[in-house]
């Protein structure tokens, strides 16, 4: 990788991409702080229920995740060409994309909504789900679902906004989505006066109806317009050459993703095989995780707007520029981070569940895994460089290498051959983790993703 331990802190006069990253990750970090917070508070509502209630979104997750992570690979592609298109100074060529983009999620949400209600079931019995939890698991997911077409339509503003760098805009719209969210979750799981108590449903209805009210605030940014981006009916009619370049860009970074979040959830069928304490540290740190990638994502996230626009005006010093700052900036997020979990894990994990075996079992997760996470940190950067520049199949590789190839055959082989327990897991998680950053960082360094895509294309 082309950096030294001398360039770790970016100076400002030198690298003034470092302050146009911070600029365009910041909103999106707070945005996911608040949302990753909320998770939590769901968590310990939920918790209050009972180990087998807080279980059920934990399991959940990986399901969702699984199938909306199609959105997420085609709003990549929707940042990708707009910040590229915005490199070339093309604005005409920025909101057809955004326009198409838009299209293309309505009609992925409701194929995905369907899906999933009809498969939930299944899906859980598969994974061997503890009895004391299906049940929850399943209300939760069949309602989850339904919000689908929701998260599709914020998709929608995040990413364009966030390929010409305006993430305020998400920033505002998401905290309003929050803060409805976090209003209902304890009316709808405990009760209210007339409002009866759900329980685990309605922590799902919450997220369903906080989904909603950001979907509507989010079409109605864009219909209004700002920044060039404004969405229309008449533009929004599919275009074979522009659907065709977001799927190419797109399916890629989705199906490694999708691959890889359903080997989260192969991952969750052995966390399932050690009973409710494991699923529980499982759950509960592997949210307190996802709120340390919190800068990581952001990072990565910016990193892609800046070199696809500097891509699109084919400024490749300005990339190099970008992908220094960007790993200096993750060095100096995440590190103090992970060691205070390092440290404190269990601590963390007690927060939100009151359980010893629980505690226990998270304390150690924490410690064996958090070693891999700072590379991986670095390597979540590199993607955000190789999305940029429109070369998503290395991404779908590396992710699908990550789980099937690493850390699945690891878990269960080790689960089954050896007397390790819950460590099978956490040993699985660290090497797949290291071994990734690793091989993404040596591709970066050959340099054949700046080949991906030819900006006169875009």
């Amino acid at each position: 990788m082309d950096t030294h331990a001398g360039t770790l802190a970016p100076r400002a006069g030198r690298l003034p991409e470092a302050r146009t990253l911070m600029r365009i990750a910041l909103p999106m970090m707070g945005g996911s702080i608040i949302e990753t917070l909320y998770n939590l508070t769901d968590a310990f509502f939920l918790g209050k229920l009972g180990t087998a209630e807080v279980g059920a979104p934990s399991i959940s997750f990986n399901i969702v995740f699984f199938l909306i992570v199609f959105g997420s690979g085609l709003s990549g592609a929707g940042t990708t060409l707009i910040a590229q298109s915005r490199g070339k100074g093309d604005p005409a060529r920025m909101n057809h994309y955004m326009n198409q983009l838009a299209s293309l999620l309505a009609v992925a949400s409701l194929a995905l909504v369907a899906i999933g209600v009809l498969l939930a079931g299944p899906i859980l019995r598969l994974l061997a789900t503890p009895e004391d939890i299906y049940g929850h698991a399943l209300t939760y997911m069949r309602i989850v679902f339904t919000g689908v077409p929701f998260m599709f339509a914020y998709f929608v503003l995040q990413s364009s906004f966030t390929a010409i760098g305006k993430t305020m805009t998400p920033l505002r719209v998401h905290l309003m989505a929050v803060a409805v969210n976090v209003l209902l979750d304890p009316i709808l799981i405990f009760g209210l006066g007339p409002v009866p108590a759900f329980g685990v449903a309605g922590a799902a209805l919450a997220t369903v109806l906080s989904q909603a009210v950001g979907a509507a605030l989010s079409l109605a940014v864009l219909i209004r317009g700002r920044d060039g981006l404004k969405l229309r009916r008449s533009a929004m009619k599919p275009e074979p050459a522009a659907w065709g370049l977001l799927l190419r860009i797109g399916l890629p970074s989705s199906l490694g993703q999708g691959v890889s979040a359903f080997g989260f959830t192969v991952i969750q069928g052995v966390v399932n095989s050690f009973g409710t304490a494991t699923v529980a540290a499982f759950g509960v740190g592997n949210r307190i995780m996802h709120l340390f990638d919190i800068p990581t994502h952001g990072l990565a996230q910016a990193t892609t707007s800046l070199v696809g626009k500097a891509m699109g005006s084919r400024d490749h010093a300005a990339v190099s520029r970008t992908v220094k700052s960007a790993l200096s900036l993750i060095v100096l997020f995440e590190l103090p981070l992970l060691v205070l979990a390092f440290f404190f894990g269990g601590d963390l994990v007690r927060l939100f569940v009151n359980d010893p075996e629980a505690i226990r079992l998270g304390d150690i997760m924490f410690k064996v895994v958090n070693p891999s996470l700072l590379l991986f940190g670095l390597y979540m950067a590199l993607t955000g460089t190789f999305q940029g520049a429109g070369d998503t199949k290395v991404i779908m590789v590396l992710s699908v290498v990550r789980l099937w190839v690493i850390r699945v055959p690891l878990a269960y082989g080790l689960a089954w051959l050896t007397d390790l327990g819950p460590m099978s897991i956490w040993l699985a998680m660290f090497v797949s983790n290291f071994l990734t950053a690793v091989a993404g960082m040596l591709y970066f360094k050959a340099g054949r993703w700046k080949k991906a895509l030819d900006p006169d294309e875009v």
